[in-house]
């Protein structure tokens, strides 16, 4: 089997993945800012690194993988002024912050429990780790990295690159760049340089969240929590940390300047990011009025929505592109989806329900057995390749043809032998269910039900009261079933 290799937006090359201490992996991914619902883009983030936690699994790593959620520091506007984003949001609904975080964390992990995401092994928040930031605010001031101004502390880009420090590599940015851009702004006001960034910011008298602190009530910058937490949790160095493009800078600029300043040394070895999501080959934005909420999705409540789409065939839809591409939204790109999905759910339904058969005198045919294994070792092949899931899905596909054909009869049990059936469901029920995530849908108490409109239409059609038949046809359609006469049974799909 070819390595694991992963895109490493540090160095801007795929490499092959080595744990810093194997089999144990520690991933760091960054959560939401829970001041609002969560949004698609958050979603294609978070399904992306569900899947590379779900497959290192797969492949024999014990992963701890922490997502933070950021309850303080995070600011309007994303900088080092204006009002925190929770505590405005809570003097809107004249509600406390942490009502304004419990309801919108609810709701994130309600979505994500929809959209079967595994949960994370340590799931921190910032306002726990309030002293462990004060902590590192402290050692980078005794090392020089920081400064003190008006009662807000912030971190020293120029003292950090003089001390052999690299701010800017992450995002591809030249410091020298960085600061002819800012260069024209109105001042920097209590900063020394523009690009300085808060570690603890004083609290203006109106301010909601503060905390006490050596330098008077504040609360802590949005950059550090992240690096408190991974460090306490994954320590000075650990393999992998993601979250979506828009934060490569500045946020995740400043956790490896912070980390290194404070611990002296990187972080991070591999940093991997996901690309934004566009709607019928426009930028998601409220302000284009295209964009919309995965609930909006699962119902089909939206303008620009034709129908209501499943929590898995969307799951499916952004599985068809891999993780670093642009992912467009349209009705015709979702509908194909969920036909493609319906076809496979088929499938896992149908692999599922199948034994092999006792004391059968195998004629295994080797090409037949040879195609299964390509197809199997495809799947690999393709999450091998910097979870390119879209090359896994089309040898899923491929394996899909053999159960069908298994299932009609083209294919008989004897061909594929005992070994060769075991290997074709193992694998496709694994890669499905296990790495992709892909689960069937239906209703509660479907099969009961399904199995007592089979036993009518088998009745009615016996009785060649055709018009019965018909409404049932008719009711299996409308939910997005079909009804198989066979030769030798009547059974049911998904319609596709």
């Amino acid at each position: 089997m070819q390595p694991l290799k992963i895109y490493n937006t540090l160095s801007r090359e795929k490499e092959i993945f080595e744990a810093i201490n194997a089999p144990h992996v520690g991933l760091y991914v960054c959560g939401p800012t829970v001041y609002n619902y969560a949004h698609l883009g958050n979603i294609r983030t978070f399904t992306s690194f569900d899947i590379l936690h779900r497959y290192l699994k797969k492949i024999g790593y014990k992963v701890r993988y922490v997502r933070n959620i950021t309850d303080v520091g995070h600011l309007v506007g994303d900088g080092d002024e204006g009002e925190d984003k929770i505590g405005k949001m809570a003097k809107l609904e004249k509600l406390e912050p942490m009502e304004i975080v419990q309801r919108y964390t609810n709701d994130f992990h309600e979505v994500l429990q929809k959209f079967n995401l595994l949960p994370p092994s340590i799931e921190p928040t910032a306002t726990g780790h309030i002293v462990e930031q004060i902590e590192t605010t402290k050692t980078l001031l005794d090392k020089g990295m920081a400064y003190e101004s008006n009662g807000s502390i912030y971190f020293d880009i120029e003292a950090y690159n003089k001390q052999g420090g690299d701010y800017g590599k992450l995002s591809g940015r030249i410091l020298d760049d960085l600061l002819t851009e800012t260069r024209d702004l109105d001042g920097v006001g209590e900063k020394r340089s523009p690009l300085d960034f808060a570690l603890w910011k004083k609290a203006s008298p109106e301010h909601i969240m503060r905390w006490p602190s050596p330098w008077g009530d504040g609360f802590p910058g949005w950059h550090l929590e992240c690096t408190c937490m991974s460090h306490k949790y994954l320590g000075d160095t650990f393999d992998i940390h993601g979250g979506g493009m828009d934060l490569k800078f500045p946020h995740h600029e400043c956790e490896i300047a912070q980390a290194k300043a404070a611990h002296g040394r990187a972080p991070v070895r591999y940093w991997m990011h996901t690309n934004m999501l566009t709607v019928n080959g426009q930028k998601m934005s409220k302000s284009l009025g295209n964009s919309f909420l995965p609930n909006e999705l699962i119902t089909g409540n939206h303008p620009l929505l034709e129908q209501p789409y499943s929590p898995m065939t969307v799951r499916f839809f952004m599985l068809q592109s891999q993780y670093r591409s642009t992912l467009d939204f349209s009705n015709d790109a979702l509908k194909a989806a969920q036909k493609g999905y319906k076809r496979m759910a088929n499938g896992l339904r149908i692999i599922k329900s199948m034994t092999y058969p006792a004391d059968l005198n195998e004629s295994v045919d080797s090409a037949i057995l040879a195609e299964i294994h390509a197809d199997i070792q495809g799947c690999y092949d393709g999450m091998n390749d910097d979870l390119n899931t879209a090359v896994t899905i089309a040898s899923l596909f491929s394996l899909l043809k053999k159960i069908n054909q298994l299932y009609t009869g083209q294919l008989s049990f004897e061909q594929l032998g005992q070994a060769g059936f075991d290997a074709l469901k193992s694998n496709y029920i694994s890669f499905m269910e296990d790495v992709l995530g892909l689960l069937e849908e239906f209703p509660e108490n479907q099969d009961q039900l399904i199995k007592g409109m089979l036993q009518l239409y088998q009745d009615f059609k016996a009785n060649r009261q055709y018009d019965k038949v018909d409404e049932i046809r008719a009711s299996f359609k409308s939910m997005g079933l079909l009804i198989k006469d066979m030769k030798t049974r009547i059974d049911w799909g998904y319609e596709e």
